[in-house]
């Protein structure tokens, strides 16, 4: 999967009778369905039952248990309310008659109201100063620990530059922030705003559990934590579009209980805030043996 058309077939899902539809998976490194696949799945088949124009303004969902990528994912949606500004829908994805996910998003008819935002770091390094992750695999691969460049080798959609390189041999702990820019892969002209929300919610389950893991990285590396997406929040509040570099911009406020917490802010280049996201995630030490 290396271009946005690729994405676009995976998250368009068949169509099976009423409110029910139907996915295929396919991997990004790990051995169980990604939860930005899941994520944005779910919300193509929400949307797929908005009839009066809505916009989504916000999602709320919980992963329960891993998918397997081998088995068809089933999406059925309720039609919770159609009310005079909101709609409300609850989808449930299921493996095999097991429920993995559940998701509850909430879509907004056009309104005129008060406007603010904040303000985006002005200091960066603009991405075309900056090393992909293909370019950090071309450049580095032979000396990066394997798991990493297993995971680096793994076609994808979307081109990541993160502003800042760690050093993976360095075990040093790290700020609670980081900042990555994010591009799509092909022709992404004549997107609908519906898909183009689905796509960003598919790339805003890259990078966020993370940063969870930075202030800890003297002692946590991926290679011994067991780790998963618990839960993901979204919530959109402007138009954009992909012909240009986007900014998801990340903090870490809490690690504790085997779990990490962690939100970002997602921008257009020219400062312009289009989404944020929250995420907890399973961050639990696997024990030495």
């Amino acid at each position: 999967m290396n271009s946005v058309d690729n994405l676009l077939h995976i998250l368009e899902l068949k169509h099976i009778k009423e409110n029910q539809f139907e996915g295929v998976s396919e991997t990004v490194g790990s051995p169980n369905v990604f939860g930005g696949q899941v994520l944005a799945q779910s919300l193509n088949a929400a949307y797929r039952t908005i009839t009066n124009g809505r916009v989504l303004n916000s999602l709320h969902s919980y992963f329960l248990e891993a998918g397997h990528l081998d088995y068809p994912i089933n999406y059925d949606v309720t039609i919770v309310r159609d009310g005079g500004s909101f709609s409300v829908r609850r989808v449930t994805a299921t493996q095999k008659e097991q429920t993995i996910f559940i998701l509850s998003a909430s879509f907004h008819k056009a309104e005129e109201g008060y406007e603010h935002q904040i303000t985006m770091k002005s200091d960066l390094k603009q991405p075309e100063h900056l090393m992909s992750w293909n370019d950090i695999l071309d450049q580095f691969g032979s000396m990066l620990p394997s798991k990493t460049k297993s995971f680096l080798e793994i076609p994808r959609p979307v081109d990541f530059k993160p502003t800042v390189l760690p050093n993976p041999f360095d075990k040093q702990d790290l700020p609670p922030f980081a900042d990555v820019w994010f591009k799509l892969k092909g022709d992404v002209s004549n997107l609908s705003l519906a898909i183009k929300q689905q796509i960003l919610t598919y790339i805003s389950d890259y990078n966020i559990l993370s940063v969870a893991l930075q202030p800890h990285a003297s002692k946590a590396h991926w290679g011994n934590l067991q780790t998963a997406s618990l839960d993901h929040s979204m919530w959109f509040f402007r138009e954009f579009d992909f012909n240009d570099w986007l900014l998801f911009s990340l903090e870490t406020p809490s690690t504790g209980n085997a779990r990490g917490f962690a939100k970002g802010n997602i921008f257009t280049r020219d400062g312009v805030l289009v989404a944020s996201v929250a995420q907890e995630g399973l961050m639990r030490p696997i024990p030495k043996t």
